[in-house]
Parts: structure tokens; C-alpha cells; sequence
């Protein structure tokens, strides 16, 4: 199903290229991260979540790269881009080999189904 994106041609002009550019260097690293390791987790600090994922990948014994972008008190802005430009609402972010899987939950039911492995 595809997801609904505003289509560039309702976008003014004059403001494409802000969009195109919020914060771009982080969506960068990212997909340099993902390029360049089979899981990579992205989260924040102080979210349990993000730290439960990585606890959890660990104890499957698959190894992950992990970027962390501020807390719940700064960087909201530079998460805020990785949602918009994966769609993805929440923390952590999990791509395997490119994909991304979601988060803890989607991770924990693949574990299950031994989909990561």
C-alpha cells in the first residue's frame, strides 16, 4: 500500500528546497549507516525503548550499528527529519539490510519468526 506523501507539485516553490534540506546531514548519516551495516538501530537517549531493542538484538547475538539523535529535551528537530523522511512515527528505527523493520515490537515479533537470523 502506498504511503501518502504530499506530491512535490502542491509544494510552492519557494519553500521545496527548505523542505528538501530539513536537516539533511542527519538523513545522510543515516543512510550511510544503513549502507554500510546489515542493522542499524536509530534512537535517543533516555527512551527505554531504544535501549530495550538494542538489549534485544544483542541477546540474538546480531551485531548492530547504533545512532543516537538528542533526548527527550534536545535534537527534536533532527528526529523529527528521520520521521519525515521514513515515515516512521516513533524511537527507535530499525533497518535491516536497507529495510527498515520498525521498532521493538517488529523486532521482537521477527526474532520470533526467525526472520532476522
Amino acid at each position: 500500500m502506498p504511503r501518502h506523501i504530499l506530491n512535490e507539485s502542491h509544494i510552492h516553490p519557494a519553500i521545496q528546497g527548505l523542505i528538501a534540506n530539513h536537516h539533511r546531514e542527519v538523513v545522510e548519516e543515516v543512510q550511510a549507516a544503513i549502507a554500510q551495516h546489515r542493522v542499524v538501530v536509530v534512537g535517543m537517549r533516555q527512551n527505554p525503548v531504544c535501549k530495550a531493542v538494542r538489549k534485544r538484538l544483542s541477546d540474538a547475538n546480531i551485531q548492530h550499528h547504533y545512532l543516537e539523535y538528542g533526548s527527550y529535551f534536545s535534537d527534536w528537530r533532527k528526529r523529527n527529519a528521520l520521521k519525515l523522511w521514513s515515515g516512521w512515527p516513533t524511537f527507535p528505527m530499525v533497518f535491516v539490510e536497507g529495510v527498515l523493520v520498525g521498532g521493538d515490537s517488529n523486532v521482537k515479533d521477527l526474532l520470533a519468526a526467525g526472520q532476522l537470523r
